[in-house]
C-alpha cells in the first residue's frame, strides 16, 4: 500500500516514542502474559488474526480501551497490517497514561512472513 507523505511523517516522528518489537519478541511477551491486541479494521481482524490476539480496532481504541484494560500498568503489544497504525496506537496509549506498550515492527505482514500462529475463519461453518 502506498502511504501518504503526511502519514508516513507522522508515524516517523511516533515511531521515536515508542517501542517497536519483533515477531518473536512479541510472541515471548504473549507467552509471558501480554495482551496482543489486533488494531487493524473490523474486516481485516474478521478475515485472519494472530492467535490468541484480541480486537480493539485503531477506530475505537482511545474510546474503549480504559473500559477493556483499566490498569495502565498491562502490558500491551499492538499490531496492525503493517505497524503504522499500531506505532500510532501505542503512542496515543502512552499519552493515555499506558506506561508498557509495544508495536510489532511490520505488523501482521511480518506475523505471518515469520509463520506465527494465525486464526483463520472456518469457511464450512460460516464463522
Amino acid at each position: 500500500m502506498d502511504h501518504s507523505p503526511g502519514f508516513l511523517r507522522l508515524v516517523d516522528a511516533v515511531r521515536a516514542t515508542v517501542r517497536e518489537i519483533s515477531v518473536d519478541e512479541a510472541l515471548a511477551r504473549q507467552a509471558a502474559g501480554a495482551r496482543l491486541v489486533d488494531v487493524r479494521e473490523d474486516g481485516e481482524w474478521a478475515a485472519a488474526h494472530a492467535a490468541g490476539a484480541e480486537h480493539i480496532g485503531r477506530g475505537v481504541l482511545e474510546r474503549d480501551v480504559e473500559r477493556l484494560v483499566p490498569d495502565p500498568d498491562t502490558e500491551l503489544v499492538l499490531y496492525c497490517g503493517g505497524g503504522y497504525r499500531s506505532a500510532l496506537a501505542a503512542d496515543t496509549l502512552q499519552r493515555m497514561g499506558y506506561r508498557n506498550v509495544a508495536s510489532v515492527a511490520g505488523g501482521w505482514r511480518a506475523w505471518e512472513a515469520a509463520g506465527a500462529p494465525v486464526e483463520r475463519p472456518d469457511p464450512a461453518s460460516g464463522r
